[in-house]
């Protein structure tokens, strides 16, 4: 995510502005009448503008979304978002680039509101920033962090590298000796950080594959089926 402190509304569009502090319910009900074009957050109760995104971060986000979409087609009871709005508290309401979560019916906690929109903390939460002073790794990371987001990763585009965190211990992760990062939330999802940086489709998938043949990862499905199922009880009333 980027942003700008210039305001990007015009006369027709509700004032909405980078700096402005205002309540979750507040920036919902004006940001619910901005054209589509306009992109807009709340983190930590201000206000901020999302600029259009370069072409680095462009790129990114289109194979980290591969990655993604490719897990959810292997592995049942989850979904992927792109730049979906998420509802976590009364400060904040961010976009997140990319989050995978589980279902409510397979043990996830996030859920859709009737409005269309999330609400909850979903299992894993991706942003693309252009640097480490960005609120990416700041003040929106406080946000995921009180609302219960687990796992978090971040992609610097002027460092050409992937931040990876357990939101619920404060802790840093690392990736592997080879440089891969081994999703915990979501066994199988294995990210490798130099074709990230290279846009290499192929060694992409290829990696994600390897994960996704791991008996981890069969074992996760396995649970979400089981977490699916109807317990004998329900079984009897239906």
């Amino acid at each position: 995510m980027q942003s700008t402190l210039m305001p990007a509304w015009t006369a027709n569009s509700p004032q909405l502005s980078s700096g402005d502090r205002m309540s979750q319910a507040e920036f919902h009900e004006l940001y619910e009448q901005t054209p589509e074009d306009f992109k807009a957050e709340l983190i930590g109760g201000i206000v901020y503008v999302s600029s259009p995104g370069q072409q680095e971060h462009e790129d990114a986000h289109l194979w980290l979304s591969a990655i993604l979409l490719t897990y959810q087609m292997s592995t049942i009871g989850l979904e992927v978002c792109a730049n979906a709005t998420l509802i976590l508290d009364d400060d904040a309401e961010p976009q997140p680039d990319l989050l995978l979560r589980r279902l409510p019916e397979y043990g996830g906690i996030s859920t859709s509101r009737e409005d269309g929109y999330l609400q909850g903390p979903p299992e894993l939460v991706i942003e693309i920033a252009h640097s480490r002073k960005s609120i990416d790794l700041h003040a929106k990371r406080h946000d995921y962090a009180r609302n219960g987001v687990p796992e978090y990763l971040v992609y610097l585009t002027d460092e050409k590298r992937l931040r990876w965190f357990d939101l619920q211990s404060h802790h840093e992760l690392r990736p592997d000796s080879a440089g891969i990062f081994k999703m915990r939330q979501f066994p199988g999802l294995w990210i490798d950080q130099a074709a990230v940086v290279s846009n290499n489709r192929s060694k992409m998938i290829s990696v994600l594959q390897r994960g996704l043949s791991k008996p981890e990862h069969g074992a996760f499905v396995r649970q979400l089926a089981q977490l699916s199922q109807p317990t004998y009880r329900e079984f009897r009333r239906a």
